[in-house]
């Protein structure tokens, strides 16, 4: 079994004990998850100072382990929404590397065909409705998503990952109280980095242990060591477990670091010290992880080295793929953002266009396709 989605559900529901149950390729797995995110976010900051990728760009370097063991703990009939640092997210639900470089290059052949960008990445057949720009605007989709889960019945639940800053957002308790209320199969998971943009929890958040939060809707609360994928992922699995079984939401906060800035426009020094920056590498999810493995003999010298060469090479062909595929055309400006009447509305809507775009698009929508 792989640690994507495409493994059946019945084994990606098994419940083994995580510390000492899973077999090794299942753990290997999922630390070659874990390196294959470091790398592509590491080779995307490359590409980004090389004017390749436009608009906002940001890192899940350091968050790796509570990316891979939250969604190693989802089934194949889970949804997944998160925010915009979502990169990590779509490469662990198993979305082809090559189509979420393209994606940040904005070509033809990325994961949203070039709409969408960095922030907006999303994978349908893998349940992925997409990361969001909006910080909390995407939790009452979430809610959204579940309420139809529980409404038609349908098996799975709904994992809503946030950033610490989204808690204070008003749609963090608007979405949380619907979802008691309403009995719903979700799991809002925090990740918790320490920081909203350059602000720290302790200073932006009257309570800073998010997670005693989910009292105020009576809900489960707990608080995990972001670092750790496997810890993350028995607490993910648990809480998922009682949504789906239960329909009772949870909060789970995921205590971690980005070793980056908030984006790749942020050196991430003015706020951190050299000295907690030192402290949080020392927990580099990645390497503890590694040593585990090679504890449990798992690991050695040559494996390590031969799944990083596999990662560099699979990153290395999506760079290139990307570069070379080609741009959306112009006449398909709409397509895959409105709905199949978008055409006769914006021709209609032409008249009134400003700098003669009127006769431009005009022109553009005459165009065989």
């Amino acid at each position: 079994m792989t640690a994507t989605r495409e493994g059946s559900t019945k084994a990606r529901t098994k419940e083994p004990d995580v510390r000492s149950g899973d077999t090794p390729d299942e753990l290997r797995a999922l630390y070659e998850q874990m390196v294959l995110i470091r790398v592509f976010e590491e080779r995307a900051e490359e590409q980004y100072t090389r004017a390749r990728i436009g608009g906002y760009l940001h890192l899940q370097i350091g968050e790796e382990a509570t990316v891979v063991g939250a969604i190693a703990a989802t089934t194949a009939d889970d949804y997944v929404l998160s925010s915009y640092r979502d990169h990590g997210t779509a490469l662990a639900l198993g979305s082809d590397p090559t189509a979420v470089m393209a994606e940040l290059f904005g070509k033809e052949i990325g994961v949203a065909h070039g709409r969408g960008g960095s922030m907006h990445l999303l994978d349908p057949k893998r349940h992925f409705l997409g990361g969001w720009g909006i910080v909390g605007g995407h939790l009452p989709i979430a809610v959204g998503v579940a309420l139809a889960l529980d409404y038609k019945g349908q098996p799975g639940g709904v994992l809503c990952t946030l950033g610490d800053g989204a808690t204070n957002i008003g749609t963090f308790h608007e979405s949380l109280n619907l979802a008691a209320i309403s009995h719903l199969p979700i799991v809002f998971l925090i990740e918790n980095n320490q920081y909203g943009m350059g602000s720290s929890v302790e200073l932006v958040s009257a309570e800073p242990e998010l997670y005693k939060r989910a009292c105020a809707y009576r809900m489960p609360g707990e608080r995990v060591d972001g670092m750790d994928v496997l810890a993350v992922r028995d607490a993910t699995r648990r809480f998922l477990k009682v949504a789906r079984e239960e329909r009772q939401p949870g909060l789970l906060e995921c205590v971690t670091y980005r070793f980056r800035g908030h984006s790749v426009a942020d050196p991430g020094k003015s706020y951190r010290t050299p000295e907690e920056l030192e402290r949080w590498r020392k927990r580099d999810p990645i390497v503890l992880f590694e040593q585990e493995l090679r504890r449990r003999g798992m690991l050695d010298d040559q494996k390590v080295q031969e799944i990083r060469q596999r990662v560099e090479q699979r990153v290395e062909q999506a760079i290139q793929v990307a570069l070379e595929a080609p741009d959306p055309a112009p006449t398909t400006l709409y397509e895959h953002v409105y709905g199949p009447q978008a055409r006769e509305q914006f021709q209609r809507m032409c008249v009134g266009a400003p700098f003669e775009e009127a006769e431009a698009f005009e022109a553009c929508l005459r165009e065989p396709r």
